[in-house]
This record gives structure tokens, C-alpha cells and sequence, in this order.
């Protein structure tokens, strides 16, 4: 019988449960029996949901504190070294996560194409695996005390091994394939002998280009695992199996799961390849976006699937992991209602789920009201007027010169005899703290507690605090705070059309760190300046050079819930335009240098190389969209961080931003290699404080990874600043870490 089936679920709880124990735990103001605690009033609460909303087979060990692909470094005991005197298995965790005063935290990375943050492994030549299972063995066993019968999923071990970083110049992590081996043997026998009947490894680096070693890693890996106890479903998603479709489907495990909403074309190329013993679980509810899904057309799928492998072999489930969706849109109550009757968060997505089910096992008239309350959404959607608006669809049609005025050396000597800086400048990337103080005046203003008046003074008088921080801490280029922002895409997305917002909409960015992406439902147009007011004003304070803040098109892109009724790149274009026009009214206000935001460029480059040339064409001109208007002594500055920038550095180049700054103290300046190769020739800043840690770098640690910078990079090109935006953290760390940071520059400037 068909089986309706999930891959994973939103961990950090409706009203972010899971974020207030992590970070209360973190503050020491609570134990870790009360983090552990919430993390398991959450598990049961989403196994009985799923259950409750008839899903057939439900996954456990999908939670996570933080990260799954750290869960697997633990799970597999590749704990780096500099972590090893930490007993206590809480703090090691986190340690590994966030860094310690001693140690600094693990690398951190963009999962695939989304805004989801992993833990990079750290493999060293001569690695040692062995075997954690608490976690899987404990959460399996949770759930079964509670009735519930689940499928552990688990990180497969050639992705595992393909996302981690060798420590070691002369090691492969493939080739630590045939060590870790036995110890996935022995898990997968140890959660047979616990009653788990079936595990899901999850394996998403097939839908990628794979070498042959890899291809080799796979074979020898399932071969062996294949035998090690229960039956195996192995799990791709975000793209299309292309041809890696044999590999997978020849592999020896029971099951298949492919994403359907992704890549719809492939079912049959799976159907000829995969053998007639196996299951095949289709996902056809997008997993990764928010629109209700088109129950019509995902049940045509289905039924060429049951048609094909018959009922028993049969499974449904989401695109992927719900962990990329809110969690109910039953808590929208203030969202409009017929935008609400276009989405879907992860409990409707189980609900949908659940009536292709039904549908497939009794006919659709047993599923008659989904499809109606489906279909109905399609048509008012494709009706309505308040998507489309022909004069924003007639701009973007509009040529644009995309080049600046002049070539960079001409604007660097124009710039360099406007803001006379010193070498070495410093700045900040661009948000401050936001305390207890601001959250607390920002909820106070929407809740009408706080009138528009007194918001403002409050904004007014914290922004003044900042600048005078800054002035006395001796920053170069100063940043007016962001005190007035919400989220670096949410809010920009408040003041332009084509927007829509959610009140609970919250999704995991990484560890405690959730966003509440905006949704994009029509046409993108900017009714009103939306920065200048803040940045102007804080200018007048100071006679240093301010620099005004901005997000960039490909970002609030990414970084939203983007409608899926034309191109991206059009959306994309669209934006790019609200934001050309709020980069010129800053240059009209006196701001001389602005920083447009691209930390999400990579972030959208399609997973198969094949795709890459058609995106980054596109992408990198919506970012010179926004910035070539500009005089040649205006600064345009950009900032990209925690993502693999190698692959693109051609397409970063073209970008033609006069200064870009990058993350790179996680990866120990790393990063600059792909600059320096490329002979990059505009300026770079470097980050040489890692912000999403708690320790505070010293002097010593910056000036020793600004000198390596300078051994690739001529020290003309170089700028002092943090890795990314300082909002997280507080102010006592902000000026010990700044102040480390100046006096950085003055050793180099010596």
C-alpha cells in the first residue's frame, strides 16, 4: 500500500522554543537538563503532529542543538584536535560550534543552495573514526516510548565526507571512505538491534557533478551498508539525479527518494534504471518554498509513479527536509487572506502530503476538499491583480548601462583623493548590537506603545551612541548601527512593493540564528527612499566618512520566499532596479561610500556546473544594476561571507565593486588564495574577527592573519574589518574586539 512519508522537521519549535534554551543555556542562566528538556518536549510534540496528520512513516534523529552535519561529526568522532580537553559532551558540542576563548569554532558553510548554515568537518590525514550513537539510538527509542514508530535519518557517509575540509594539504577526505565505513556498519546494526526497521541516509551530493572517486566511494560504501541490518532508503534532493540516476538507483540499498519539484523531468529516466525489488519515495511537496502546492498536477505525478512501481513500492513525501519551511501558517493571523490561501507552511505540507495519499489509496473524491481548497488557490493566484504591474515589467525590460563611468584604477586614484584614508582602513560591515533596549522599543513601537515620535529619539539617540564608539575606538569608515532594522532582507522588503510578511514565519539559519524570510508574491518596485533618512542623519554627527548600508538584489532574493509564477532572474532584475534607485538618492544625500550586501551570490549558483554560466550571467549584472550609476568617486563597497567562493571568482571580478569584504577567519585566510591566484584587482577586506563566536580575538590573532593576507595580497589593496555584521553580539565584546582591531592596523601601518 502507497505510504505517505516525511524526510525531516522544523526543529526550532512555532514560537522558537528550541533558540531561548540554546541561548539561555549559553548565558548560564539555565542548566542543560532544561535545554534537553525543551529539545524533547519539541520532538514529541512534532512526532505527534505528524502522526495526527496521518503521515505513515515519520523520521527521528532529524533534530538537532544546532547542526546535523555537526551531529554526524560527533556521531562519528571526528572531533578536532584543539577540542580534545573537553569532557563534557554539552560543551564540546557547542565548543565545536561557537569556539571557546582557547579554541576558535569549527568553519561554517552554506548547505547546498540554501540559507541553511552547516559545520564544516575537519578531517586530518591519519583520521580516527569511532562510533557516538547516543543520539539516534536515544531519539529512536524517544519516540517509540511514545507509540510512534519512526525512521532515523542519518547523513550519508560520501556527503559527509565531500562537504568536510582536509587539514592536511596532502589528504583527500574520499580517502578516509574504507575507516569510516565500519563505523556507519555498526550504527545502522545498533539501530536494527533497537527495532528501526528502515533508516533514511540522506545523501544529497548525488544530485551534484561527481567524480569517479566519488562514484567509487558510493558503490564501496552501500555495498557494505547495504548488508549492515535494516533496509536503507537513500535520499537525494534539490536537483535532478541527471547522470548519477543509474549510480543511485544500481546502489544496494531498498529505496529511493527524488525530488520531484526540483527536478519533475526526471521520473523517467529513475523509472527505467531503478530495479523492480526497490522502493521509490517521490517528492512532490516542495519542501524549500512556501506556495501551496498544485495538488492537480502533483497528483498526475503520483499516478505516473503508481502506474509504474504499483502501490507496495510506492512512498509520497516532501521535495526535502521541511527544515527550509515555517512551521504553521495557522499562526498567520493577521496575514491577508488571500495571500494565506496561497501557502503553505510544514504542518499544510503534511497535510498535502497526506491527501495525495488518500487520493492514490482510495480515489480523489476521498481527498475532495483538498483538491477543491487547491485548486481554488491556483485560479485566484493566477487571477489576481495585485501581482502583476505592467509599468514595473516595462522598466525591467528597459537597457541599462551596467558598466561604472570609468575603470577601477581611475575611481581608486578619484576615491583615494576624495576620503584621503590611511592604508589599511578600517570599518565594520555594518550592524550593531541589537540589545534588549532596542528589541524591546521596536516591539513597543508596533504594538502602539511607543509612538512614532519617541520610536525615533530612541533610534536618533542610539545611533549618536555608536558614532561616538566608533569615533573614540579610531574606525576609519563608520556605520550609522542599523538600529532601526529588523533583518538585513526583511527590512528592505517593508518598504517595497510586491512584499508580504508573516508574523511567525521563522526558519533556522543556523544554530539559534532564525529569519523570518519575506515573501515575494508580485512585480518588486520601491515606493519611497528607505535608507537615506538614517544614513544622512547619522553623517551630520561626525565628520568621518559614513558609509551607507544597503542589501543587494541576489540576496533579498535568496534570502526570500521568491514566487515561482516567472524567472527568478526577472524578480531578481526587478530588485535590482528598487535598489539602483536608493544608491543614487544616498549619492544625491552626501553618502560618498556605500556598501551593497551579496553575501547570498553563491549561495543561489545552481548545483550542476552546466547551469552555473546562464545564473552568475544574470546575477552579477542585477548587483552592477545597482551600483553603476554612480560617480567615479563614490565608493561601492560588498560583503560576502560563510560561503565556498573559489568556483566563482571570475563572476566576483566582474562584479567591479571597489571594495569587497569577505569572511575569513574561520578559515584561517584561506579564502584570499582564490584572490590572490586570480590577481584580483580592486580592494579587499579581509574579516579577522570571526562575529559568530563568543571569543574575542586578540591583537596578536589579527595582526597575524592580516601579515598572511599581505604575503598574497599587495597591502595596498588591504582593509581591517570583522567577518560579518556585529548585531549579535554585545557591546563589551564589540569594543574589546574593535578596539583589538584598530590597534591591528596601526602595527601594520608601522
Amino acid at each position: 500500500m502507497t505510504r505517505s512519508a516525511n524526510l525531516g522537521f522544523p526543529r526550532i519549535g512555532l514560537h522558537r522554543e528550541l533558540k531561548k534554551a540554546q541561548e539561555s543555556f549559553w548565558k548560564g542562566a539555565t542548566d542543560a537538563a532544561a535545554l534537553h528538556t525543551t529539545a524533547a518536549d519539541l520532538r514529541a510534540r512534532h512526532w505527534t503532529l505528524q502522526r495526527d496528520a496521518g503521515i505513515d512513516v515519520i523520521p527521528s534523529n532529524d533534530f538537532s542543538l544546532y547542526d546535523h552535519v555537526l551531529d554526524t561529526s560527533v556521531l562519528t568522532g571526528a572531533i578536532p584536535p584543539r577540542f580534545a580537553g573537553i569532557d563534557d559532551p554539552d560543551q564540546l558540542y557547542f565548543a565545536m560550534a561557537r569556539g571557546t576563548a582557547d579554541a576558535p569554532a569549527m568553519e561554517m558553510t552554506k548547505w547546498f543552495d540554501t540559507n541553511y548554515h552547516y559545520i564544516v568537518p575537519e578531517l586530518h590525514a591519519g583520521q580516527a573514526f569511532a562510533l557516538d550513537a547516543a543520539k539516534p539510538l536515544s531519539q529512536y527509542r524517544e519516540a517509540k516510548a511514545l507509540g510512534i514508530e519512526t525512521r532515523p535519518v542519518i547523513l550519508g557517509p560520501v556527503t559527509f565526507l565531500s562537504l568536510a575540509k582536509a587539514k592536511d594539504a596532502e589528504l583527500d577526505p574520499l580517502d578516509l571512505i574504507d575507516a569510516l565505513i565500519p563505523v556507519y556498519a555498526d550504527l545502522l546494526a545498533r539501530l536494527a538491534g533497537a527495532g528501526a526497521q528502515w533508516v533514511q541516509v540522506d545523501e544529497p551530493i548525488l544530485v551534484l557533478d561527481l567524480t569517479e572517486k566519488q562514484k567509487a566511494a558510493f558503490r564501496n560504501a552501500y555495498d557494505v551498508l547495504g548488508k549492515a541490518g535494516p533496509s536503507l532508503l537513500l535520499a537525494t534532493y534539490f536537483g535532478s539525479l541527471l547522470d548519477n540516476t543509474e549510480l543511485a538507483a544500481g546502489l544496494a540499498v531498498a529505496g529511493l527518494h527524488i525530488d520531484l519539484v526540483r527536478a519533475p523531468d526526471q521520473l523517467d529516466a529513475v523509472f527505467a534504471a531503478l530495479p523492480k525489488n526497490k522502493v521509490l519515495s517521490v517528492g512532490v511537496v516542495d519542501g524549500r518554498n512556501i506556495w501551496r502546492t498544485d495538488l492537480d498536477r502533483a497528483f498526475g505525478l503520483v499516478a505516473r509513479a503508481w502506474d509504474k512501481v504499483g502501490p507496495d513500492r510506492l512512498e509520497l513525501a516532501p521535495s526535502c527536509s521541511l527544515l527550509h519551511s515555517p512551521v504553521d501558517l495557522d499562526a498567520e493571523t493577521a496575514l491577508d487572506v488571500e495571500l494565506k490561501s496561497w501557502l503553505a507552511f510544514a504542518r499544510q505540507k503534511l497535510d498535502e502530503v497526506a491527501a495525495l495519499s488518500l487520493a492514490q489509496k482510495r480515489g480523489r473524491g476521498a481527498a475532495k476538499p483538498a483538491f477543491e481548497a487547491s485548486a481554488a488557490a491556483m485560479a485566484t493566484h493566477k487571477a489576481s491583480p495585485r501581482i502583476h504591474k505592467p509599468a514595473v515589467k516595462s522598466r525591467a525590460t528597459e537597457a541599462i548601462p551596467l558598466d561604472r563611468h570609468s575603470p577601477f584604477p581611475a575611481r581608486r586614484d578619484r576615491q583615494r583623493a576624495r576620503f584621503k584614508l590611511p592604508a589599511y582602513p578600517t570599518t565594520t560591515i555594518g550592524s550593531f548590537p541589537q540589545t534588549s533596549a532596542v528589541r524591546e522599543a521596536r516591539a513597543a513601537h508596533k504594538k502602539g506603545l511607543l509612538d512614532a515620535a519617541g520610536y525615533d529619539a530612541f533610534l536618533e539617540r542610539e545611533t549618536e551612541s555608536a558614532i561616538r564608539i566608533q569615533e573614540e575606538l579610531g574606525l576609519d569608515v563608520l556605520v550609522h548601527g542599523e538600529f532601526e532594522r529588523n533583518d538585513m532582507v526583511e527590512y528592505f522588503g517593508e518598504q517595497l512593493d510586491g512584499f508580504a510578511f508573516t508574523k511567525n514565519g521563522w526558519v533556522q539559519s543556523y544554530g539559534s540564528r532564525c529569519v523570518k524570510p519575506p515573501v515575494i508574491y508580485g512585480d518588486v518596485s520601491r515606493p519611497a527612499p528607505m535608507t537615506v533618512r538614517w544614513s544622512a542623519y547619522a553623517a551630520s554627527l561626525t565628520d568621518r566618512h559614513m558609509k551607507g548600508m544597503l542589501t543587494g538584489p541576489v540576496t533579498i532574493l535568496q534570502w526570500s520566499f521568491v514566487r515561482v509564477d516567472q524567472p527568478r532572474s526577472q524578480t531578481c532584475r526587478q530588485i535590482g532596479l528598487a535598489i539602483r534607485d536608493e544608491v543614487l538618492d544616498l549619492e544625491a544625500a552626501g553618502i560618498g561610500i556605500i556598501q551593497i550586501d551579496e553575501p547570498a551570490l553563491r549561495e543561489g549558483l545552481p548545483l550542476r556546473q552546466a547551469d552555473w554560466e546562464s545564473y552568475l550571467r544574470w546575477a552579477v549584472d542585477c548587483f552592477r544594476l545597482s551600483a553603476s550609476g554612480v560617480a567615479d568617486d563614490t565608493q561601492i563597497h560588498t560583503h560576502m561571507c560563510y560561503a565556498e567562493f573559489n568556483d566563482i571568482m571570475p563572476a566576483i571580478a566582474e562584479m567591479d565593486a571597489d571594495v569587497i569584504s569577505i569572511e575569513t577567519s574561520r578559515s584561517d585566510m584561506e579564502l584570499l588564495e582564490a584572490f590572490r591566484d586570480l590577481k584580483y584587482p580592486n580592494e579587499i577586506g579581509p574579516g579577522v574577527w570571526d562575529i559568530h563566536s563568543p571569543r574575542i580575538p586578540s591583537r596578536d590573532d589579527m595582526v597575524a592573519l592580516m601579515r598572511k593576507a599581505a604575503e598574497g595580497i599587495p597591502a595596498a589593496q588591504l582593509w581591517v574589518n570583522p567577518d560579518c555584521g556585529l548585531k549579535t553580539r554585545n557591546w563589551p565584546e564589540v569594543k574589546a574586539s574593535l578596539g583589538h582591531l584598530v590597534e591591528t592596523a596601526r602595527i601594520l601601518r608601522g
